[in-house]
C-alpha cells in the first residue's frame, strides 16, 4: 500500500502493529429468559477477566429490566462475590445496556475499546432503540462483540430475530458475532476476543 498526505506520497519507515491497553464493558443478559444461562454466562466474563494484560481495564453490568453495576472499571482478575448472587428475573433493556456502556466507553483515556454483549439477544423492554444505542457505540468508538446465548429450545423464528439484532450491533461497530447455542464454546469465544482487543 501506499500513503499520501495532501495528495503527495509519503516514503514509510517502518510498519508494526503495537499492543496498546484496551477498556471493556461486559454486559451479562439476566433476565428472565437467560434463567438456564446466567452461571455460563457468568463463567465466561470471569474467564475474559484471566486475559487482562496489566493496562487493560473491564467493567462488569447485568441487565434485565434495568442496567446495573456489578463490578467497576479494574484490570484485576478478582471478581467481587456480588457476581454469584445473579438471578434471572424480569425483561430485557438490551438497547439501553448498550447505550450505557457506550457513555462509560465514552469518557476513558484508553483508544481500545469494547463492548462485550452476553444475551439471547431479545429486547423486550428498552427505552432507547437499537438505532439510539448503535449511534453512542460507535461515537465512542466501541467494538461490540455479541455472543449468542439463546436457548436451545428456542423455535428457529425465534433464534433468527433475536440473532439480528446481537449480529447487526456487531457487524456495524466492526466487532465479531458469536454463536454460542445454550453456552456451548464460551470459554473459546471469549480466549478469542480478548486475542483480537
Amino acid at each position: 500500500f501506499k500513503i499520501f498526505e495532501d495528495g503527495v506520497e509519503q516514503k514509510i519507515e517502518s510498519f508494526a502493529a503495537e499492543e496498546t491497553p484496551f477498556a471493556a464493558v461486559i454486559l451479562l443478559d439476566t433476565s428472565g429468559s437467560m434463567e438456564s444461562r446466567v452461571s455460563i454466562a457468568r463463567s465466561a466474563a470471569i474467564k475474559f477477566l484471566e486475559g487482562l494484560r496489566i493496562d487493560d481495564n473491564a467493567a462488569i453490568y447485568h441487565f434485565h429490566s434495568k442496567v446495573e453495576l456489578v463490578q467497576d472499571f479494574s484490570n484485576s482478575r478478582d471478581i467481587v462475590e456480588r457476581i454469584f448472587d445473579l438471578k434471572a428475573d424480569g425483561m430485557t433493556v438490551l438497547n439501553d445496556a448498550v447505550f450505557k456502556a457506550s457513555e462509560l466507553l465514552a469518557v476513558r483515556k484508553e483508544k481500545r475499546r469494547a463492548i462485550i454483549v452476553l444475551s439471547d439477544g431479545a429486547d423486550t423492554m428498552s427505552k432507547k432503540s437499537q438505532d439510539k444505542a448503535l449511534k453512542a457505540a460507535n461515537a465512542a468508538g466501541a467494538m461490540i462483540y455479541t455472543i449468542d446465548m439463546s436457548s436451545p429450545d428456542a423455535t428457529l423464528k425465534e433464534k433468527a430475530q433475536n440473532q439480528s439484532a446481537l449480529k447487526s450491533f456487531a457487524e456495524k461497530t466492526g466487532g465479531t458475532f458469536i454463536a454460542a447455542p445454550g453456552g456451548d464454546g464460551m470459554r473459546d469465544a471469549f480466549k478469542r476476543i480478548v486475542e483480537e482487543l
